[in-house]
């Protein structure tokens, strides 16, 4: 599944891990406090090669924007790390509302936020520092809720006019940077013996590594999905899935 939504959404699929991971980490041995923690530590993890099959995916059909890529990346590797910093320092139930209400915020975004001008035949991708003073936030923030930034990257560039399913494939690049930056944050910042046996620091190996065995070879699918749906659609099914993780958190609190 999150192979899938990596390839349609652009986002690794951080979303519905996290989710999934809180409910699942007490059943695999985890303590309950450390649960939320995990679960964010684990999930970016994974993102690392479920973004890489995502964007290796969409660069094949030409919708990465590799310009756009380099000049976020910087902004993005620093902000993922700063943010597992912070993270690690936040009680779990906090965490898992600041998660919840992300979600919420951001479907409102792109339900009702208008869209830029699109892009003209031929011009230039956006560029700039602003991109990679952008790129600080927003990987930040997808450390603290452990995402892959497709829900930050996605709205900021359709707002630059940009199409939806290249805004996807570009967000996918830039989710490897985030994925990397936090889960070395989360690796090696978290308390001595946070986890038991087969963790480093509150990466909980069996759990990052079979999540992205899986969901490699299930983000082309997911990219075919996004080349065939028109650009208000995919925003909606966006929306609708943040709105729908949001709805899990709370319940599961």
């Amino acid at each position: 599944m999150a192979g899938v939504l990596a390839g349609l959404l652009g986002i690794g699929g951080g979303l519905v891990l996290v989710a999934a991971l809180a409910w699942l980490a007490p059943l695999m041995g985890i303590p309950q406090e450390a649960a939320m923690h995990t679960a964010l530590a684990s999930s970016l993890a994974s993102i690392v090669l479920t973004a890489t099959a995502s964007a290796r995916a969409h660069a094949k059909r030409g919708s990465v924007m590799w310009p756009t890529v380099r000049w976020m990346v910087p902004g993005l590797l620093l902000g993922g790390w700063l943010g597992s910093f912070v993270a690690v320092r936040i009680d779990g139930d906090w965490l898992r509302l600041i998660v919840a209400g992300y979600c919420l915020i951001a479907a409102a975004q792109l339900l009702f936020g208008k869209n830029g001008a699109p892009l003209a035949d031929g011009a230039p991708p956006p560029q700039g520092l602003p991109l990679s003073a952008a790129g600080v936030g927003i990987g930040a923030v997808s450390a603290v809720v452990g995402i892959g930034g497709g829900s930050m990257t996605v709205p900021l560039l359709v707002w630059r006019g940009v199409a939806p399913v290249r805004a996807v494939g570009t967000s996918s690049a830039c989710g490897v940077a985030i994925g990397l930056a936090s889960a070395i944050g989360y690796a090696f910042n978290a308390p001595a013996g946070a986890l038991p046996e087969h963790a480093i620091g509150y990466v909980y190996l069996p759990a990052a590594i079979g999540v992205a065995i899986a969901s490699v070879f299930a983000a082309p699918y997911g990219t075919r999905l996004a080349h065939r749906l028109h650009g208000d659609t995919l925003k909606r099914v966006f929306a609708a899935f943040l709105i729908l993780v949001a709805v899990s958190l709370l319940l599961g609190g």
